[in-house]
């Protein structure tokens, strides 16, 4: 199994994070099977992108929340990482206090 759970939604309360704050997280590896998605399905084309990160973070987002590691942004980073033979990503995560 790659992740931990597959979900479809984001169960956590809104964080509001944006661009900016989400820069200002120090990357850290999670495992991804600790992740949980938060969407069950992906665009190939972001998956096969060679260049998939030249407008976004280099880092998915994770949000901690109540236990759960929760992958909100980068699922296309994760898959290409177990494409690879990697168990683990770079991740800015972000705790939400219960």
């Amino acid at each position: 199994m790659i992740f931990k759970r597959v979900g479809d939604d984001r169960p956590y309360p809104e964080h509001r994070l944006g661009a900016k704050e989400w820069a200002a997280l120090p990357p850290r590896t999670v495992r991804l099977d600790e992740l949980v998605t938060t969407k069950d399905t992906l665009q190939l084309a972001a998956l096969l992108d060679e260049d998939s990160t030249f407008y976004g973070d280099l880092f998915a987002h994770v949000v901690d929340w109540q236990g759960d590691l929760y992958l909100e942004d980068g699922l296309h980073r994760a898959l290409r990482a177990a494409l690879q033979q990697r168990n683990v990503l770079h991740a800015r995560v972000h705790v939400i206090a219960s």
